[in-house]
């Protein structure tokens, strides 16, 4: 019978959680800035680890993920005294700009709505057909 979770996925929720506390109670580093650990993908052989990192400063995104890779050691030596695995992944900091993606989409759905609010009271054939003639 197959298992639920392969250990690849198991062992990224762990680093994900572990990221997060660490990142947030440990680092000092002003540069990373206000940030969230969005997700882990960890490889099959358990070598490496990409860290999708959420900047909510969209303005200091370079910075902080500059930042975080020269931290990476630490963490990665912080990540082994604080899990019981043989290895610790390399770590790989990404930006994940999803948050941003969806506000702007937000907005654009925010416009066309409002474009059609304006356009629908001025269309005169519209309102025609839907007034019955007396």
């Amino acid at each position: 019978m197959p298992r639920d979770f392969r250990r690849s996925d198991r062992v990224s929720g762990q680093l994900r959680r572990e990221l997060a506390h660490i990142i947030q109670m440990e680092i000092k580093d002003p540069a990373v800035g206000l940030i969230s650990v969005s997700d882990v993908e960890v490889s099959r052989d358990l070598a490496h680890a990409k860290v999708y990192v959420t900047v909510f400063n969209t303005d200091q995104a370079a910075d902080s993920i500059r930042a975080l890779k020269k931290a990476a050691g630490f963490l990665r030596r912080r990540l082994g005294q604080e899990l019981r695995m043989r290895t610790v992944p390399q770590l790989h900091f990404k930006h994940d700009d999803s948050v941003e993606t969806g506000q702007h989409m937000d907005e654009l759905i925010a416009e066309a709505v409002d474009s059609d609010r304006v356009a629908e009271p001025g269309n005169s054939a519209a309102t025609a057909e839907s007034e019955p003639e007396e």
